[in-house]
């Protein structure tokens, strides 16, 4: 069965004289992707985790390589991802319903159809938002809304046209503790659901291992994949699960090729060595 993402071969340069000087942000990203599946992508700041994510957008194109989604080529942005980000970036003057509601205005086939099926369209959000816990809070507007009510509203945004492919750039950073918890249940929740793929940029650890099927560790720049671990714990995986000799050995290994990376001559050596 073929993969529903596909990344063959990609290696990004910014600008053509940066490419031209072989300065590249990204280089030798080769992946392969279930349909249905949550990955995680983790690693040291600057390592390129969100340029990948730009690649699989289609907001930039590689200079090497290829990358497929749905079994269609990427050239340009995709209208089968929904994105979200650390900052909710809800709109200030929309109520909560209508930030949810914007992407069916915009894109199609939805946005044809916007007028005359406008009250199906705000019932579907309605539900949306009851399933992340923002049940009652459709007519408030963003700045009645915690951190933590903002990203809910962020991902059911994300969602409303229901994509195939969830895309998710460090969404709960800015959170606290205990609201970043109660999001990873609300995502587990509506991915177990709903079954679209997930690629999630974190530089949480204990949250890729609770989250995703498997997680990928990425170089210091230039980015390339220098892991991959399957997280075979048993779903579906609750908060308890966390505190677990497994889970914590499992966050543990993460964190030791994240700072093997780390050391100045040690993480240089083995990066060349995976280069080779």
């Amino acid at each position: 069965m073929s993969a529903f993402v596909d990344f063959k071969d990609v290696w990004l340069a910014y600008n053509d004289e940066l490419l031209a000087q072989q300065q590249f942000a990204v280089e030798d990203i080769n992946l392969q992707v279930g349909e249905g599946e949550f990955i995680a992508i983790v690693g040291p700041s600057g390592c390129g985790k969100s340029t990948f994510m730009k690649l699989a957008t289609g907001l930039k194109r590689p200079s090497r390589g290829t990358v497929t989604i749905g079994g269609q080529e990427v050239t340009g942005p995709l209208k089968i991802t929904g994105m979200a980000f650390q900052a909710p970036s809800l709109l200030p003057w929309r109520t909560t319903i209508d930030n949810v509601l914007l992407p069916l205005e915009i894109v199609e086939p939805y946005r044809s159809s916007f007028k005359q099926k406008k009250g199906e369209y705000r019932e579907k959000a309605r539900r949306l938002l009851a399933s992340v816990g923002l049940a009652g809070m459709e007519d408030k507007f963003p700045w009645q809304l915690s951190g933590g009510m903002q990203q809910r509203a962020s991902i059911c945004r994300a969602l409303i046209h229901e994509p195939k492919m969830l895309l998710l750039d460090e969404p709960f950073g800015a959170l606290d503790a205990f609201t970043r918890e109660e999001l990873w249940c609300a995502l587990r929740d509506l991915q177990a659901a709903q079954k679209f793929n997930v690629i999630l940029v974190t530089h949480d650890l204990r949250e890729s291992v609770f989250l995703a099927d498997t997680v990928y560790v990425m170089s210091k720049s230039p980015g390339r994949f220098v892991v991959r671990r399957e997280i075979d714990l048993p779903r579906p995986r609750d908060l308890e699960i966390t505190y677990t000799p497994e889970f914590t050995a499992i966050v543990h290994e993460l964190r030791g090729h994240i700072g093997a990376m780390r050391k100045p001559v040690a993480g240089l050596a083995t990066a060349s060595e995976i280069a080779q």
